[in-house]
C-alpha cells in the first residue's frame, strides 16, 4: 500500500525548482499559478535566495506548487493514502481533489500572508528538538513557555516560542535530547501565535468549490483519516495555530497497512522520520525529475 506524502516548511533551499522546470507544459503551468496569486514562483524557485524563500508569505505557495508539480509528473496513480505535513495538507488536499489546483494556490498564498502578518508582531521561531522521551520532553518545554508545535515521531519534537524562550531552550535542553536545531521558518507557527491568521483564513476558504478526497486523506489533527471535505477544509484552517500530529499520521499509515512512501519534491525530511518510525516500509523523496523513474517503479510495485 502506497503512501503520498508533501512536505512543510523548512524543506525549501535555494534553486530547487529548477531542474523541474524542464519538464514538458511544467513552466506554463507554474507560470499560470504565478499569475494567479500574484508571486513570482519561477523567480524564487530558481534564483532567490535563502533569506527570500524563508519568507512564509513566498515558501508556503512555493511549496504547494512544487509538489504539485512533481506530483503530476508520477503520472495517473491511485495511492493508498495521502497526507501532508503542515502546508504539505494543502499540497495533499489539491492532489486528493477536495480543492482545485489553482484554488488550492490562491488559498496557500492567503495563508501565508496571514501566518507572516502574525508571525511580525512577535519575534518567533522554532527549533528541532533531536531524541529524548515525549513524556520528559514536553513537560520542559511547556516549563519554557514554549508549545510542542510539531510532535513528528522517530524521536522529534519541533518546539515554537519566542526567541527568548528558544535561546532558554538552547541552554537548557530536556534529558535525553541530543540536540537542538533551529529552523528555517520566520514565525512560531501551529501555536497560539498564529491565532490571528485563523480568521484569515477562514474567510478565504469560505465560498471554495470543495469536493470529498479522491483518496484516504490523513489529517495532521489527530491523524485520522477524514473522507468529508468540508471537514478537510475545516481542519486545515484550525490546524494554523494547533499542534501538527506527524507521528500519529505514521500510526495511521501502518494501520492502513503501508508497504511504500513517497514524498514529493522537495522530499527528504519526511523519508528521514519514515525511515526510522516505519521499519520495513519503503521510502523515496522525490527532489528532482532524475528521482521520478525509481519513483514510477515504486508505484508499479506498490500501488
Amino acid at each position: 500500500m502506497l503512501v503520498l506524502v508533501a512536505p512543510g516548511q523548512g524543506a525549501q533551499t535555494p534553486g530547487f525548482l529548477t531542474p523541474w522546470l524542464d519538464l514538458p507544459g511544467a513552466a506554463d503551468r507554474i507560470a499560470a499559478w504565478s499569475d494567479a496569486i500574484g508571486l513570482d514562483l519561477v523567480h524564487y524557485g530558481t534564483r532567490a535566495d535563502a533569506d527570500a524563500i524563508r519568507d512564509t508569505a513566498v515558501a508556503q505557495p512555493l511549496l504547494v506548487a512544487a509538489g504539485l508539480l512533481s506530483a503530476a509528473a508520477l503520472g495517473d496513480i491511485t495511492p493508498g493514502a495521502v497526507a501532508g505535513h503542515s502546508v504539505g495538507e494543502i499540497t495533499a488536499a489539491a492532489y486528493a481533489g477536495v480543492l482545485g489546483e489553482d484554488d488550492a494556490l490562491r488559498l496557500v498564498r492567503k495563508r501565508g500572508l496571514a501566518m507572516a502578518d502574525a508571525a511580525s508582531v512577535t519575534e518567533t521561531g522554532m527549533a528541532a528538538l533531536l531524541g529524548g522521551d515525549p513524556d520528559v520532553t514536553v513537560p520542559h518545554l511547556e516549563k519554557l513557555g514554549l508549545t510542542p508545535a510539531n510532535v513528528n515521531g522517530a524521536g522529534q519534537i519541533v518546539a515554537a516560542g519566542t526567541l527568548e524562550q528558544l535561546a532558554a531552550l538552547a541552554e537548557d535542553k530536556p534529558e535525553g535530547v541530543r540536540k537542538v536545531v533551529a529552523l528555517k521558518v520566520a514565525g512560531a507557527f501551529h501555536t497560539e501565535h498564529m491565532a490571528p491568521a485563523v480568521a484569515a483564513l477562514e474567510e478565504a476558504a469560505q465560498d471554495l468549490p470543495v469536493a470529498d478526497p479522491r483518496f484516504t486523506y490523513v489529517s495532521n489533527r489527530d491523524g485520522k483519516a477524514v473522507a468529508d471535505g468540508t471537514e478537510v477544509i475545516s481542519r486545515l484552517v484550525g490546524q494554523v495555530a494547533n499542534p501538527v500530529r506527524w507521528d500519529l499520521c505514521m500510526e495511521t499509515f501502518q494501520e492502513l497497512g503501508v508497504t511504500a512512501l513517497i514524498e514529493v519534491c522537495p522530499g527528504g525530511t519526511l523519508t528521514g522520520l519514515a525511515k526510522r518510525a516505519l521499519k520495513g516500509v519503503q521510502t523515496l523523496a522525490v527532489k528532482t525529475p532524475d528521482d521520478l523513474d525509481a519513483a514510477r517503479a515504486l508505484v508499479a510495485e506498490h500501488s
